[in-house]
């Protein structure tokens, strides 16, 4: 694949994984651009495809732990602890991550091959992008802003684990859903994105997994060494837009993205229905 193509994909992964507009959304809609295109080098197995879309959800999840390297220690000194038999707060936190990553592990292992077969659609991602960036706004102007991470429950964790669930569902965006279902539970915006940061750990690390294990089943060096380019290049993207989007959040709401969400999905249902 030429590399302005690799440039391509790692950048649009490396901005929207961690925002709320589904960034799986976007790199479908980057390949229907390629494939509309008719460039030279894009032709690819689906299989590869999807492994060189992973490889990049690597390269954002260095960044993720490169921002929350604080957490990770906290979460692994409290496990060491809990084996001593002191239960902690970072052993909370980790226990937290752990019942609200489980919803997403066991109904995507179930359900993988359909979803990538039958919702990887233009239509799907508009009418997800519109539908959940409209409840984002909602779930952001009618929620108090009262709680922390510190301070969730493990209801709440489950609750907002079963939500990310929906994220399967291409447009629906990962932390989008995940930061909806912690404001509609009342906890302030910056610690919304926090636990969603944090619960896309063990999401990429399993997307990571599988992809490690199609490339070593496929013996394609090239793939591997655009996978390598990809990843360096959504690392770098990825960590810039974690510090802009927290620091955003700090001082402001999340309409910014749910305008751009209406206005995406809006443009995409033009041009599938109306052009």
């Amino acid at each position: 694949m030429p590399l302005l193509h690799i440039v391509i994909l790692a950048i649009v992964q490396g901005i929207t994984e961690f925002l709320p507009i589904s960034s799986s959304g976007h790199l479908i809609l980057a390949w229907h651009g390629f494939d509309a295109l008719g460039m030279d080098g894009i032709e690819q197995a689906e299989r590869d495809r999807l492994t060189l879309d992973i490889a990049v959800h690597v390269g954002t999840l260095l960044a993720v732990c490169c921002y929350a390297w604080r957490e990770i220690g906290q979460m692994l000194g409290g496990l060491g602890r809990l084996l001593l038999g002191h239960w902690t707060p970072g052993a909370r936190l980790a226990a937290l991550i752990v019942i609200g990553s489980l919803p997403l592990v066991l109904i995507g292992g179930l359900f993988k091959e359909e979803i990538a077969a039958h919702l990887r659609s233009p239509a799907v991602i508009a009418w997800a992008t519109i539908g959940f960036g409209i409840l984002l706004y909602v779930a952001d102007r009618s929620a108090m802003t009262l709680r922390r991470v510190d301070h969730m429950t493990f209801r709440s964790g489950i609750m907002i684990g079963l939500a990310q669930v929906l994220a399967l569902i291409p447009g629906t965006s990962r932390s989008g859903i995940t930061m909806t279902a912690a404001r509609f539970l009342g906890f302030e915006r910056v610690e919304a994105a926090r636990f969603s940061l944090l619960l896309a750990i063990p999401a990429i690390l399993g997307a990571g997994a599988l992809a490690g294990r199609d490339l070593y089943e496929s013996g394609n060096l090239v793939l591997g060494y655009e996978a390598l380019v990809g990843g360096v290049i959504a690392f770098v993207v990825a960590l810039a837009s974690i510090l802009l989007m927290v620091g955003w959040l700090r001082h402001a709401s999340f309409t910014p993205f749910v305008i751009y969400r209406v206005l995406l999905g809006g443009a995409l249902l033009w041009w599938i229905y109306g052009a």
